[in-house]
């Protein structure tokens, strides 16, 4: 290939970049669990009215499933191709709360919101909404806010859940939770409330 055709290759991508970083995001996107995410059918669409040709690849493991695992946790491998150039996104998959969700507790519904969140954040290390996450990923801060959310006590409408799981299922709420419903963390209230619903409901 002629140094010309390289140089203008190059130009190429450079401009595709920057065409997509000056795209306005702020009015399609919401705050969860103090993240901000993007709508991945809003982001591939945008991308695709700009370049037809771009596409996806979600990344298999060697059973045939769409998330990867250390034996404890799991995440996705996804990757976005744009004029030739595949980026790749790996994310853990998480709860509601942004902690990892054990290996024995993976869901399906859990696996396919991590890959659209994963393939959004693809399309935007080619430029689209890449702005959102500037500072999201500062690790001594990340780790922080992890350790935090363990201690973080549950909500009122979290107490309520679990009052509510209580009664149906037959069960006192100051029995089954002999030091009372609001000294659970978030840890905690997820595995109450995987455990009540394991329980046959009070005909």
């Amino acid at each position: 290939m002629e140094m010309n055709e390289v140089n203008k290759m190059e130009e190429n991508q450079t401009n595709y970049f920057i065409e997509l970083n000056k795209v306005n995001v702020n009015d399609k996107t919401e705050k969860k669990g103090g993240l901000t995410y993007l709508s991945w059918a809003w982001a591939w669409g945008e991308l695709k009215k700009r370049h037809p040709d771009a596409f996806y690849t979600i990344y298999e493991n060697a059973e045939g499933l769409f998330y990867h695992n250390d034996g404890k946790t799991a995440w996705v491998k996804t990757g976005v191709t744009v004029n030739g150039i595949e980026h790749i996104e790996y994310l853990p998959v998480m709860d509601y709360k942004n902690q990892s969700v054990p290996l024995d507790k993976i869901t399906s519904t859990a696996v396919n919101k991590t890959i659209q969140r994963s393939l959004t954040k693809a399309v935007a290390r080619h430029g689209l909404g890449l702005y959102i996450y500037a500072g999201e990923d500062l690790p001594d801060d990340g780790e922080i806010k992890t350790e935090q959310a363990k201690e973080e006590k549950i909500t009122k409408k979290e107490q309520i859940v679990l009052a509510n799981l209580c009664q149906q299922k037959g069960l006192n709420p100051a029995q089954a939770f002999p030091k009372g419903i609001e000294t659970l963390t978030g840890e905690q209230y997820l595995e109450a409330v995987e455990k009540l619903r394991k329980r046959p409901d009070v005909e």
